[in-house]
């Protein structure tokens, strides 16, 4: 417990001592000195992102180098996802106090990354792509290494949706809460209405992980504009019990315990689907509603919508949370075992995901087996890949086309 203490006082020192630095390159000649800025005014550490320390720098051959300024700081590593399970690199500390490592070559993906500094966690602070978390999660940076050609999740020169923010005073949670929703391009130009996909996010994230994250709103675009998906609306909300960031005075939701808020089923039912078909133009039917979610999202997503076939007609879960210590599977299961004729009259997809590397692996597997055997439709995909975000955007970008089709899965 000291130890743990200490280190976060010493993280605490290194970040204070060298925050004019931090994620700069020492002043060139000629360079206004530190604690003046150059051209734009009044400044305080004298940096710009122009002359930001160059870090992640990923190279042709898909290696990336990464740099971080704490001269103060005696021991530095690259931790995360990006190391691909081989446990943290060590960097080296240059004489100007830089510290700099070399990962890969590694293959084309979004990676995720920290540097653990003294044994704490931290971004990576020339890098502006940061992995958004509620309250008491760790921030991590973000680092793309691109293949040959775009990937399914990069923008193309398409036409594209947008992603608004909603704020909604929830009964339920007795908070003010955020909604992010996505709308189709031309929406605004158009009189259709649209289906609609409630799209939940994992534990430790918020309703902006899809979008920052998982870039759901860049694969709807270019599903939709290559013909593959129908235009649609996503829904994305907070799955956890807390009030919205930056709403006012913070405000805390009594009795929630664990990860699976019992208010949450209630928010999106009472509160949150209400709200959407008053102010959007959707089709209000089950037809035209979807439910899908990942991890948390995922265990909440099944949940809900076996629970609710008068609402929803397609049912996903990406990696979910079932099992163990998460979702009870006898509580999934007991809507729809006792009448499998009647759901599979009703529901045009259920689905269920998972990677072959994932914790989660056995739990969902016996989900879709029991499912099977209780003679209830459902199509199980396996995937190579632990319990990640690579995972999650395949999984989106292969469901989508699924969607508010004639067809039954």
């Amino acid at each position: 417990m000291f130890s743990r203490f200490r280190a976060v006082q010493l993280i605490a020192a290194i970040l204070i001592t060298t925050l004019p630095a931090f994620g700069q390159t020492p002043p060139a000649p000629g360079a206004p000195p530190a604690g003046r800025s150059g051209r734009g005014g009044r400044g305080a550490g004298g940096g710009t992102p122009v002359n930001a320390l160059v870090s992640p720098e990923v190279r042709p051959d898909r290696t990336v180098t990464f740099r971080f300024r704490a001269p103060q700081a005696t021991e530095v590593q690259v931790v995360g996802e990006i190391m691909q399970g081989k446990g943290p690199q060590i960097m080296t500390k240059d004489d100007a106090g830089i510290w700099t490592a070399t990962v890969g070559p590694l293959p084309p993906e979004i990676w995720i990354y920290n540097f653990r500094v003294q044994g704490v966690d931290v971004t990576d602070p020339s890098n502006p792509a940061v992995k958004p978390t509620p309250p008491g999660q760790t921030m991590s940076s973000f680092v793309e290494v691109p293949g040959d050609t775009p990937a399914f999740y990069d923008t193309r020169p398409v036409p594209h949706g947008e992603v608004r923010m909603t704020l909604y005073e929830s009964k339920v949670m007795g908070v003010t809460r955020w909604i992010w929703i996505y709308t189709p391009p031309n929406y605004d130009s158009s009189r259709a209405k649209y289906p609609v996909l409630y799209l939940l996010h994992g534990n430790g994230e918020a309703q902006n992980g899809w979008v920052m994250n998982g870039r759901a709103n860049i694969i709807l675009d270019n599903l939709i504009a290559d013909g593959k998906a129908q235009p649609m609306i996503v829904v994305m909300p907070q799955g956890h019990a807390l009030q919205g960031a930056g709403v006012g005075p913070l405000a805390r939701i009594q009795g929630e315990t664990g990860m699976f808020s019992p208010r949450f089923p209630k928010d999106l039912l009472e509160e949150i689907i209400p709200i959407v078909e008053r102010k959007y133009r959707v089709v209000a039917d089950a037809d035209h509603r979807a439910i899908a979610g990942l991890s948390m999202g995922g265990g909440q997503a099944l949940s809900i919508g076996l629970a609710h076939p008068e609402l929803f007609h397609y049912v996903l879960g990406f990696s979910a949370a079932l099992g163990g210590n998460f979702l009870p599977m006898d509580e999934l299961l007991q809507p729809i075992s006792a009448n499998p004729a009647a759901a599979n009259a009703k529901f045009r997809l259920i689905w269920i995901s998972v990677g072959r590397q994932d914790f989660l692996f056995a739990a969902d597997q016996q989900l879709a087996k029991t499912l099977t055997e209780k003679g209830v439709k459902n199509v199980y995909r396996e995937t190579e890949g632990a319990h990640v975000w690579s995972v999650w955007r395949k999984n989106l970008n292969e469901t989508a086309p699924m969607l508010f089709t004639t067809a039954r899965h």
